[in-house]
């Protein structure tokens, strides 16, 4: 019997959403969070990288991509994600550089945004990947089992911040269904999933909390605790606020004393490869209410069966039964 790419998709897409809505159902009840005082970071200024860069970087090297070459396109397109050639890239997201800080001037005045996973509350990512490769973990971090993943990018596709990055030849795509399949391995930050649950703080903020003390730029917490600390700062202090609301709520909240319509806008202007979207509303938030969950349960149950009887059914015309 044979299945074509679309058929196959159909059937993977179809039992991963299934089997992952429990799990998702109660990813909004995360226990962290992380706090990001935009106006204290001043990218390590007169250091060689930043140091919570230096220390994402240090960490997690033993588990940057070592790609099969030559690598062979990714099928059917001609051609391929490859970063091996640019692992010392820090002004950017990379499959080798997973936290960056992004620098631009606004105005008269520089603004330095440390950018990694948000983090969400009702991550697209875990909802959209056809393989299950992605998971929201009970802390509040969402990861992406590089065991399973074979680089479909669909994650990085439905994230409004467009955060995961594809390493070509390297991945399980190399060993089974090639042709079905597969464009590599998507990486980016897990805050520090072993670390969390250990209960240590991620190596990014104990970095900078290393080099700015109370100044620090980042600060890891309980969830509860840092929503409420960035809610009494916004009325106190009058900054701004970004994550509580974007996408339905993320574990990663930014205050800036410059409006964050200002720091979209220029983003914007300049064509950043990362922006800051204000208003990002989550496609998949529905589904977690009571009579979503019934209604994407029943649509996919039958997707899958009559997918499989489609199949079953021609495998009979073929035998002629």
């Amino acid at each position: 019997m044979k299945i074509n790419r679309r058929t196959f998709f159909k059937i993977i897409t179809a039992f991963s959403f299934l089997a992952s809505v429990p799990k998702y159902v109660n990813s909004f009840q995360s226990k962290y969070a992380t706090l990001v005082y935009i106006p204290n970071c001043d990218g390590c200024e007169n250091e060689p990288l930043p140091r919570c860069v230096k220390a994402c970087r240090d960490l997690n090297r033993y588990r940057f991509p070592e790609p099969k070459k030559p690598i062979q396109p990714y099928w059917p397109r001609p051609n391929y994600e490859d970063w091996s050639n640019e692992r010392d890239r820090i002004d950017t997201l990379t499959p080798y550089n997973w936290l960056f800080v992004q620098k631009i001037q606004i105005e008269n005045n520089t603004i330095n945004i440390p950018r990694r996973c948000m983090h969400c509350d009702y991550p697209p990512c875990v909802k959209g990947c056809p393989f299950g490769a992605l998971s929201k973990e009970p802390e509040g971090n969402t990861v992406i089992d590089d065991k399973i993943c074979f680089g479909g990018a669909k994650c990085r596709d439905i994230c409004p911040w467009h955060i995961p990055q594809r390493q070509a030849g390297v991945g399980f795509y190399l060993k089974l269904l090639p042709k079905f399949a597969g464009g590599g391995v998507m990486y980016k930050c897990d805050l520090c999933n072993d670390r969390i649950k250990k209960g240590v703080e991620p190596a990014c903020v104990i970095a900078c909390r290393d080099r700015l003390k109370d100044k620090s730029v980042y600060k890891f917490g309980r969830r509860e605790d840092i929503y409420a600390e960035a809610k009494r700062r916004t009325e106190n202090e009058g900054v701004y606020i970004y994550g509580m609301d974007q996408n339905g709520g993320t574990g990663t909240i930014y205050l800036s004393t410059v409006p964050f319509e200002k720091i979209e806008a220029k983003l914007k202007d300049i064509k950043a490869r990362f922006q800051m979207p204000v208003k990002v509303r989550n496609r998949y938030s529905d589904i977690t209410k009571p009579l979503g969950i019934a209604l994407v349960t029943a649509t996919l149950f039958g997707a899958v069966t009559g997918t499989l009887a489609a199949i079953l059914t021609k495998k009979g015309a073929e035998r002629g039964l």
